[in-house]
């Protein structure tokens, strides 16, 4: 069974994190919330509090076949000032492992050089910050290694697309219509 290590600042965009989170469990996927601040307990840009499974842990997510980065302001900003963090992207990325974000936190993959000659895309505005990679504007972009996500109302698209490329097709397929998505 694949393995998620998900990213929760404070600032989060929630429902960014918790669509993709809900879409990668409904598929079987070890899905694991990991709190980058000093407690369990995270609050996201629109006050609603998170309980995550545990605290960050650069070894724990090295463990995992991907990391997803869920947007948000100030929870972004979180990330990218995060230097292990960073140097974990940089690995997942060497060894060609799985990295998605969405909304702003593509800027994050963009900071530690994981967009380098790729396709992404972004919340309109953070463009500039996605270091090396070409932005297209589309809702969900998949280039290689890299999934990355426009905005919120992409949030469950891109859990489905994690779940293709994670599982397969069929089991995306399955949950997109367990979940009445079109």
């Amino acid at each position: 069974m694949s393995k998620v290590y998900v990213c929760v600042a404070q600032g989060l965009e929630e429902v960014e994190c918790l669509a993709v989170v809900d879409i990668l469990r409904r598929g079987g996927i070890n899905t694991i919330l990991a709190s980058m601040g000093e407690g369990l307990l995270v609050t996201g840009s629109h006050n609603i509090a998170i309980r995550t499974d545990c605290m960050w842990s650069a070894e724990e997510c090295e463990e995992c076949d991907a990391i997803f980065l869920p947007g948000g302001m100030p929870g972004t900003a979180h990330l990218a000032e995060h230097e292990e963090l960073g140097e974990v992207l940089r690995k997942f990325h060497r060894e060609g492992k799985t990295l998605a974000a969405i909304c702003a936190a593509p800027s994050v993959l963009g900071k530690y050089h994981c967009l380098e000659g790729k396709r992404a895309t972004c919340y309109p505005g953070w463009e500039d910050k996605l270091l090396g990679a070409k932005y297209t504007g589309e809702g969900v972009v998949r280039d290689g290694n890299v999934v990355t996500g426009r905005g919120l109302g992409f949030a469950i698209d891109e859990g489905l697309e994690l779940l293709k490329v994670l599982v397969s097709e069929e089991v995306s397929a399955k949950v997109r219509d367990a979940i009445q998505h079109p």
